[in-house]
């Protein structure tokens, strides 16, 4: 068996926990805009869009605190691709929830289905296991519950999304309005089926180094 190094740095492990603690809060955020006002009026969808686009822009940051660490590190602690790929795909959860607020707020959408609190739910839950597991990225074990619980996380997201859009088109909405409600839970969708893209990529890696 070839000989591996595996550097004691910690910084790769730091910036990922701190790259989830990113989603925690963003999170939080989509919490207090849609989960706690979901199905009253969204008058302060402005404040809480700039919220999230300052916390979109913290988590940027860290990504690219990473990828600058990884291009000037000679030993990483595991693949380098792997790490570039990570720090993506936990970048494009912060994406799909940041443009999720924000399409809230550019369509004056002053009412939200109740169902979506849901969603936020899944997301919430994932965003603090996620943040829960970075860590362990540096002894690489007792990951396998987190992929196994993300995975059971996204069917339930998948099936409240298909509540969702029966819902949607069931007569209650205007067209309009159902093109416009769409938009933003087909986002909510494609942020928690961003967090499985984030599970399956520490099972990669867990099964690389084990």
């Amino acid at each position: 068996m070839p000989l591996r190094l595996r550097p004691n740095d910690p910084t790769f492990y730091d910036l990922f926990t701190e790259s989830a603690n990113h989603l925690v809060d963003g999170s939080r955020i989509l919490a207090e805009l849609l989960g706690s006002t979901a199905g009253t009026g969204l008058s302060n969808s402005h404040q809480i869009a700039a919220q999230m686009k300052d916390a979109e822009h913290a988590a940027d940051e860290t990504t690219h605190s990473i990828i600058r660490r990884v291009n000037s590190t000679f030993v990483t602690p595991f693949d380098r691709e792997d790490i570039y790929r990570l720090a993506s795909d936990l970048d494009d959860v912060m994406d799909f929830m940041e443009e999720a607020v924000d399409t809230i707020h550019l369509f004056n959408l002053e009412k939200l289905p109740e169902e979506i609190a849901e969603q936020i739910e899944v997301l919430q839950r994932a965003a603090q296991l996620t943040a829960e597991t970075m860590p362990r990225l540096r002894t690489m074990k007792d990951l396998a519950e987190y992929w196994i619980e993300i995975n059971r996380l996204e069917n339930t997201g998948d099936a409240v999304h298909r509540r969702l859009i029966a819902k949607l088109f069931s007569g209650e909405y205007e067209a309009l309005t159902v093109m416009k409600l769409k938009t933003v839970v087909d986002l909510l969708e494609a942020a928690i089926d961003a967090f499985e893209h984030v599970a399956n990529t520490v099972e990669q890696i867990a099964v690389k180094e084990s």
